[in-house]
């Protein structure tokens, strides 16, 4: 863990507020999601939460979309800037690959368009064919 801060899965510990905020304003691919969406994706997924020791403001959070037997997708992984450089997103990712290794996944994916030597730091590496892998794309929703 990181000095002066500690991990969390507690629900009730999460600022959905400042969450929504983070997500909806500065993370390009939650850009002006709404409120509602982003308290539904967080009722349905697993969540993990960095937060100051001393004030027990949440300064970074990462959400898991899973089943919990054979597949998880690592996501809205993001750190307030105030709080960046401290090695916080890879102590979130740490975090949900420990939380998930006795479970027996079969596998865990993530996708970042900058963010690929913190995740290395873990353990993820690019997909060797991703001409596996399809996409189906929805219309954007706020």
């Amino acid at each position: 863990m990181i000095d002066g801060y500690e991990l969390s899965t507690d629900p009730a510990r999460l600022d959905r507020a400042r969450i929504h905020h983070w997500l909806s304003t500065g993370a390009p691919w939650a850009l002006g999601r709404s409120r509602e969406t982003q308290d539904r994706a967080i009722d349905g997924s697993l969540n993990f939460g960095a937060y100051e020791r001393t004030s027990g403001a949440q300064v970074g959070y990462a959400r898991v979309v899973t089943d919990h037997t054979t597949f998880a997708w690592l996501c809205d992984v993001y750190v307030d800037p105030d709080a960046r450089g401290k090695g916080l997103a890879t102590a979130l990712a740490t975090a949900v690959r420990d939380h998930l290794a006795p479970l027996g996944l079969r596998r865990m994916l993530l996708a970042t368009d900058d963010a690929h030597g913190v995740y290395a730091k873990v353990g993820f590496q690019p997909l060797e064919d991703s001409g596996y892998w399809m996409n189906l794309s929805f219309p954007p929703r706020p």
